[in-house]
């Protein structure tokens, strides 16, 4: 699990199986003190996330079990809201 704050949306008019009406959020990595560690990446989100906020994800085939239907091709979930470092 890794620390990161979501900047934006994603729109993608056509997506694979298992991810219609998931949302994607445009979210870059953070270390335990806020700063940024690397560059913006596309992430699914499980728990309703919004613009600011900083969250947790899951990586590779953790990501994939994160929704309901298992094993769709993404390679970071959202999990969690972070409430406090």
């Amino acid at each position: 699990m890794y620390l990161g704050r979501v900047v934006g949306t994603c729109v993608a008019t056509q997506r694979s199986p298992g991810l219609e009406g998931i949302r994607l959020l445009v979210v870059e990595p953070v270390d335990n003190a806020g700063r940024v560690t690397g560059a913006p990446f596309v992430a699914v989100d499980t728990v309703s996330a919004g613009p600011g906020e900083m969250v947790f994800l899951v990586g590779a085939r953790e990501a994939s079990l994160a929704l309901e239907q298992p094993f769709v091709p993404v390679d970071a979930a959202i999990v969690g809201l972070v409430d406090e470092v």
